[in-house]
C-alpha cells in the first residue's frame, strides 16, 4: 500500500521539545538503532561504535541572521526570512504580510535597510537591497538567528554559540545541520585519534526544512531545492573508505542528502565531485547508495525528515525507536537529543 502523510504521525508530549541546548554539546543523550532495536546510551559515547578508518561526512554550512522585521511604504509590517542570497545585493525571501508584496514594493527592514520587490517566484519574493554593503554584511549587523518556530524564546547571546556547529565555515544556511551541534573540539579530535576520518561537505540549509507536507500523497510532494558542495578530497576519503570495507558516516539529514543527490550521476566510487542543487524527497523504498550509518536528531511529526530516518531505518524500526524515546524522556528537534542509525538491510 502507498504511504501517506498519517503514516509519519505520532503524539509528542510538549515538554519533550527542547527549548535549551544541553549544558555541553556531547552531554546529550544517543539513541543507538541497530538490527537489535534501540539502545540508550551517551552522545560521548560515539566513538565507542566506529572503527578506524571509518567515515564522518560533516556539513560545514555556517547558519546566517536570516529573519528580519520591518514594514512596507505604506507602514504595514512584515517579517522576512531569507531562504538564499543569490546576490551581492539580491536575496530570495519567504514573507509574511497582511497583504502580500507586489513588485516595485518598498520595504524598510530594522529602520536600517531599504529593500524593493523585484518579482514574485512561487511562495518566495527576489528582493534587491540598498546601500553599498552586500546581504551577508546587512543579516549580520540586522538580523535576527533564525530558530525553529517550535522553540519559544527570541534568539539570544546563547544561541549566536549553540545553533551553530564548532565546524562552521560557509555563510549560507537559514537552519542549523542539527546533528552537528552535539560535536565539540575534544570530541572531533578524539575521533581523529582514533583514526577515524573526518570529511567536509557544504548544504545550506534551506527554510524549507521546516515547511510542513500539504498533500496526503507523498508522490505530490515538492521539496525546495537546495545548492550543495562536495570537494574531490571528500570524495577520495569516501573511496578509501569504501575500498577497506569501512562504513560512510552521514553527520546529519543534508549531508545524507547531499552524498546521496551526488551519487545519482556519480563517476568516482559512486560519487560526484563539485556544486549542484538538490530537491531530492528520500521517502521508504529509496535505495541509498553511498551512506551506511546516520547521525541525526529527532524530528517532526509528519515531516520530510522523518520520512527520510523511515526510509533508512525502516518504518517499523523507526516507529519503535520513537516510541521508546518518548517513553524514556529523550529531548526532541533542534535542541534535543541524537540517535546513530544503522542502514536497513536489503
Amino acid at each position: 500500500m502507498p504511504l501517506t502523510l498519517q503514516d509519519f504521525d505520532y503524539a509528542l508530549p510538549a515538554e519533550l521539545i527542547a527549548q535549551f541546548p544541553a549544558p555541553e554539546r556531547a552531554a546529550s543523550r544517543l539513541l543507538r538503532l541497530s538490527d537489535t532495536g534501540p539502545s540508550d546510551q551517551r552522545f560521548a559515547d560515539l566513538p565507542r561504535f566506529l572503527h578506524p578508518g571509518d567515515v564522518l561526512v560533516f556539513n560545514d554550512t555556517r547558519v546566517i541572521k536570516a529573519r528580519l522585521y520591518g514594514v512596507k511604504a505604506s507602514g504595514g509590517k512584515i517579517e522576512a526570512l531569507v531562504e538564499r542570497v543569490t546576490g551581492a545585493h539580491e536575496a530570495l525571501v519567504q514573507m509574511r504580510a497582511s497583504h502580500p508584496p507586489r513588485p516595485g514594493t518598498r520595504l524598510r527592514f530594522n529602520d536600517a535597510i531599504e529593500a524593493e520587490v523585484l518579482e514574485r517566484r512561487g511562495d518566495l519574493y527576489l528582493l534587491r537591497f540598498g546601500g553599498t554593503a552586500g546581504v551577508f554584511e546587512l543579516l549580520e549587523q540586522h538580523g535576527h538567528l533564525p530558530l525553529p518556530p517550535y522553540i519559544a524564546h527570541a534568539d539570544g547571546e546563547q544561541d549566536q554559540a549553540r545553533y551553530q556547529t564548532v565546524y562552521a565555515r560557509h555563510r549560507g544556511a537559514v537552519a542549523a545541520p542539527t546533528a552537528g551541534l552535539h560535536f565539540d573540539e575534544a570530541m572531533l579530535a578524539q575521533l581523529r585519534q582514533l583514526g577515524v576520518q573526518l570529511a567536509w561537505l557544504t548544504l545550506h540549509v534551506g527554510a524549507g526544512t521546516f515547511q510542513p507536507v500539504r498533500v496526503d500523497n507523498l508522490a505530490e510532494h515538492k521539496m525546495h531545492s537546495e545548492c550543495y558542495d562536495i570537494p574531490p578530497a571528500t570524495v577520495q576519503t569516501i573511496g578509501t573508505a569504501r575500498a577497506g570495507g569501512r562504513a560512510v558516516i552521514a553527520v546529519g539529514t543534508t549531508s545524507l542528502r547531499a552524498l546521496e543527490s551526488a551519487a545519482h550521476a556519480g563517476t568516482e566510487f559512486g560519487l560526484r565531485a563539485g556544486a549542484g542543487e538538490t530537491d531530492l524527497f528520500i521517502t521508504p523504498g529509496y535505495r541509498f547508495r553511498v551512506v551506511d550509518r546516520l547521525i541525526t536528531n529527532f524530528h517532526l511529526p509528519k515531516s520530510t525528515l522523518l520520512m527520510l530516518v523511515a526510509a533508512f531505518a525502516g518504518m517499523e524500526a523507526m516507529r519503535a525507536a520513537y516510541a521508546h524515546a518518548i517513553a524514556q524522556r529523550y529531548r526532541f528537534f533542534s535542541y534535543g537529543d541524537a540517535m546513530l542509525i544503522d542502514k536497513m538491510p536489503r
